[in-house]
């Protein structure tokens, strides 16, 4: 019998699948389409339970250089606030990150094929059939969906249309141990240090509002609009200039997502392609660690994909609910956000514990590894 587990896509979510499966003796083969490590639309916040998943997998966010996080300020017009982070957080690039889950998972025992795109998938006697390029095939008993943002022909997520990510990283921002949330004209934006005195400014945008979006095409004029909503941002962004010409973008980010259709034999959605919890939450990186460790879980456990699929969908919804109401309140009205963050920094610090995947140990055994 095929016991070999196929897993499109080499992000963080198909990574700890694989090392998962592995580190157990299973065959595993992981496709990714492009042949290297690329820079990703992601603010590259690690929490404290992304450290926990990661450190289960064999990597460590201090070895690998990542800035330590404690605070968190905020900004909203003439408004500021901050607030303490529940547990210490970590900003590291994802070119770093992806390279490090790559490495593990080949040291654990799986096979890589980077530069190999997957046309189609479907249900074979073997359980699954993979069409790649050059009429070649791949049989599989088992199918992890790790393709984040990307569908794949024939099984797209019943998601509605989102909206449009957007990064940029600048040079000259100075924010030593902090992460900021900065309200302007039509959303607000995140910045994040990352090391060599570089800064992540990333936010999602509606891609219905045309006129942001053209003045989006420019980096420079990116960052001018967040740096025209907020003291915070003006004195934050002073100075600070773009190191590319253009930001890099990504379409169709549909925050509050769950994946609640039936699950095929054998297929096992992971990443963005079971959940997108909204980016103010900094848990995008821990969501996808952990679901690629249940996933892997579950194929080992013999557990049908539906029962996995319909038990990580029920675990996210209270934390989801949460961060997508906090979502609608910093785009809508942040001053009034920020002005309760300022009155109640315990309150803030409370919320963002809360939005935290999971939220409860009860719900961590399904999340994270050795529970």
């Amino acid at each position: 019998m095929n016991r070999t587990v196929a897993i499109i896509g080499a992000g963080p979510a198909g990574c700890a699948a694989a090392i998962t499966l592995a580190r157990a003796g299973r065959q595993v083969t992981l496709l990714e389409r492009s042949p290297v490590t690329t820079e990703k639309v992601c603010g590259e916040f690690m929490a404290a339970d992304a450290a926990a998943v990661l450190q289960g997998l064999g990597l460590d966010l201090a070895a690998l250089g990542a800035l330590p996080l404690s605070r968190v300020i905020m900004g909203a017009g003439r408004r500021q606030a901050a607030f303490a982070l529940p547990l210490e957080a970590w900003s590291l690039p994802r070119l770093v990150l992806d390279a490090a889950l790559l490495r593990a998972a080949s040291d654990a025992g799986a096979t890589i094929r980077l530069g190999t795109t997957v046309r189609r998938a479907e249900p074979s006697p073997q359980g699954w059939r993979l069409h790649l390029a050059a009429d070649e095939t791949l049989d599989a008993s088992s199918l992890v969906l790790a393709t984040g943002k990307h569908d794949l022909r024939g099984h797209a997520r019943e998601a509605p249309s989102g909206s449009v990510g957007l990064k940029v990283v600048i040079a000259g921002a100075s924010l030593p141990g902090v992460t900021a949330l900065l309200a302007f004209r039509g959303g607000y934006a995140g910045l994040q240090p990352r090391s060599g005195g570089e800064a992540n400014l990333c936010m999602a945008v509606d891609p219905a509002r045309r006129p942001l979006l053209a003045e989006a095409r420019d980096a420079g004029a990116l960052v001018s609009l967040v740096a025209e909503g907020s003291d915070l941002a003006r004195h934050l962004l002073r100075g600070a200039t773009p190191l590319t010409a253009r930001p890099l973008a990504v379409a169709g980010i549909p925050y509050g997502y769950r994946h609640r259709a039936g699950a095929a034999a054998g297929l096992y959605r992971v990443g963005d392609q079971a959940a997108v919890i909204p980016s103010l939450t900094g848990d995008g990186v821990a969501l996808a660690l952990a679901s690629g460790v249940a996933a892997g879980r579950a194929i080992l456990a013999g557990e049908e994909a539906q029962t996995f699929q319909s038990a990580w969908t029920a675990a996210l919804a209270w934390p989801m609910r949460l961060a997508c109401g906090l979502d609608r309140g910093l785009g809508v009205m942040p001053g009034v956000l920020v002005g309760v963050t300022s009155a109640f920094p315990g309150l803030a610090r409370w919320l963002s514990g809360q939005v935290r995947v999971p939220p409860s140990p009860a719900k961590a055994r399904i999340m994270h590894p050795g529970a």
